[in-house]
C-alpha cells in the first residue's frame, strides 16, 4: 500500500515512520525543502538510537529508511492509496489542500486529516467526493502513543471508516471511533483534568505542587500543571478555547485567565523555561501539602468531573463505553478507564459529589450528567461487576 503524508513536522514525520515500519511505501510531501531535509536526517538519528539500544535491527532500519521518500511535489501522490495531512491547524488551509489533492489522486484514494480540534465535516465539505474524507487523529509522539482516534465526517461512507480502521490497526495502533464533535474523545473528556485543577488553584485551596502530587498519588503519571507545562500552554490553552467556542461557550469548558496570562507572558512551559513551574537551574520549588483531607478533596473534585464528562460523552453517543475508556488509558495514559473508575467509586457517590459542588458554587460546570442520574434509578453500572 502506498501512503502519502503531507507535512514533515514532528507529527507528519512520526506518522510516516509508523507507516513505513509497518511495511508501507510512504511519500512525505512538504513545500519546505529544509523541513524535509531535517525530518529525513532526524529519522536516521532516531533509528540509529533504537539500533544502539538493540530495539531494532540494522535490516529493519534499512527497510524503514528505504520505504520513505521525501518530496516536494504533490503530484507524486497520484497513485497513493491513503493520504493523511499533518499541516497547520487551520480550516481554510486544510480545505484548500484537500480540494487541490482531488485533482491529483485516484477516485479510490482515502483522504485523512490529523486535525485535533477542527470539524472533519467542514474539511470534507470542500471536496467533490466528501464520502472518502475521514479524521485520523494521532497523539504526539506518533511513534510511541498507541491511540489513534478515527473520526468519520457525516458524509464519510461506512466502507471508508472500516477500511481506515483496518489500515491504522495494521500499523500496530489502538483505534477508537468517535463522533465528529469538538475535541472528539480525549481532548473533550480530558478538559476537567486541567480546568478543575486550575479552579482549585485559583480558589487558593492548594498550590500547584499539592494538586500535582495529590493526583499522581491516585495513579496519574503526571499532575495537570506539570502536564500543561510539558504540552505547552500555547497549545493546551488553544485547545481549551477551541472546545469552549465550538460548544457555543458552554461554561463547562470556559478557559482559565490564569493560563491565559501565562500564554500572554510567553511562559509556555518546559520549552520556554517557565510555566507553572520554573525550569531554570536553581529555581525555588514549593513542597506539596500532604494533608489527607486536602489531597482527598482535590482528587475527588477532579476525578468526578472527569467521570461526569466521560458519562456525558457516552450519553451523547460520542463513542462507545469501551472506546471511551480505551481512549483515556491509551491516549493520555490515565491509570484506569473513567467509566470503570466510576463503577469502582460508585455511581451514587459520583452524583452526590457533583450535587454538593453544584450546591456550593451554583455553577453549570458542576451539573450532573443525566446518564449518571438515570443509572442510580436503574441501579446499573457501566460494566458488569
Amino acid at each position: 500500500m502506498k501512503i502519502g503524508v503531507i507535512g514533515s513536522g514532528t507529527m507528519g514525520a512520526g506518522i510516516a515512520q509508523v507507516a513505513a515500519q509497518a511495511g508501507n511505501q510512504v511519500i512525505v510531501i512538504d513545500n519546505n525543502i529544509e523541513s524535509l531535509s531535517r525530518a529525513s536526517n532526524q529519522l536516521v538519528v532516531t533509528l540509529d538510537k533504537l539500533l544502539g539500544k538493540q530495539k531494532i535491527t540494522a535490516e529493519k532500519v534499512k527497510q524503514i529508511v528505504g520505504n520513505i521518500q521525501w518530496l516536494n511535489d504533490i503530484n507524486s501522490l497520484h497513485d497513493a492509496d491513503f493520504i493523511i495531512e499533518a499541516i497547520v491547524e487551520n480550516l481554510e488551509v486544510k480545505q484548500s489542500l484537500f480540494l487541490s489533492l482531488e485533482s491529483v489522486i485516484s477516485p479510490s484514494c482515502i483522504l485523512a486529516t490529523n486535525t485535533s480540534s477542527l470539524s472533519v465535516t467542514s474539511i470534507a465539505a470542500s471536496c467533490k467526493y466528501p464520502e472518502r474524507v475521514i479524521g485520523v487523529h494521532f497523539f504526539n509522539p506518533a511513534t510511541i502513543m498507541e491511540l489513534v482516534e478515527i473520526i468519520p465526517a457525516i458524509q464519510t461512507s461506512s466502507e471508508i471508516v472500516q477500511t481506515t480502521k483496518n489500515i491504522v490497526d495494521g500499523w500496530n495502533k489502538k483505534t477508537v471511533v468517535a463522533k465528529d464533535t469538538p475535541g472528539f474523545i480525549v481532548n473533550r473528556i480530558a478538559r476537567p483534568f486541567y480546568s478543575e485543577s486550575l479552579r482549585i488553584l485559583e480558589e487558593g485551596f492548594a498550590n500547584i505542587e499539592t494538586i500535582d502530587s495529590a493526583l499522581c498519588q491516585i495513579g496519574f503519571r503526571m499532575g495537570p500543571f506539570a502536564l500543561m507545562d510539558l504540552i505547552g500552554h500555547d497549545i493546551n490553552y488553544t485547545v481549551t478555547e477551541t472546545v469552549w467556542k465550538s460548544f457555543y461557550f458552554d461554561p463547562k469548558y470556559t478557559p482559565s485567565f490564569t493560563q491565559k496570562r501565562l500564554v500572554e507572558a510567553k511562559w509556555f512551559g518546559k520549552k520556554s523555561g517557565r510555566g507553572f513551574y520554573n525550569y531554570q537551574e536553581g529555581a525555588d520549588k514549593n513542597s506539596p501539602d500532604k494533608d489527607e483531607i486536602v489531597c482527598s478533596t482535590i482528587t475527588n473534585r477532579v476525578l468526578v468531573m472527569l467521570i461526569n464528562e466521560a458519562a456525558n460523552a457516552l450519553f451523547l453517543h460520542v463513542a462507545s463505553k469501551e472506546d471511551i475508556d480505551l481512549a483515556m488509558t491509551k491516549g493520555v495514559n490515565y491509570p484506569k478507564g473513567l467509566l470503570k473508575w466510576a463503577d469502582e467509586l460508585g455511581i451514587k457517590y459520583c452524583v452526590e459529589t457533583l450535587d454538593t459542588l453544584y450546591k456550593e458554587y451554583g455553577e453549570d460546570r458542576y451539573r450532573c450528567s443525566p446518564l449518571l442520574r438515570k443509572m442510580i434509578v436503574q441501579q446499573t453500572t457501566f460494566f458488569k461487576p
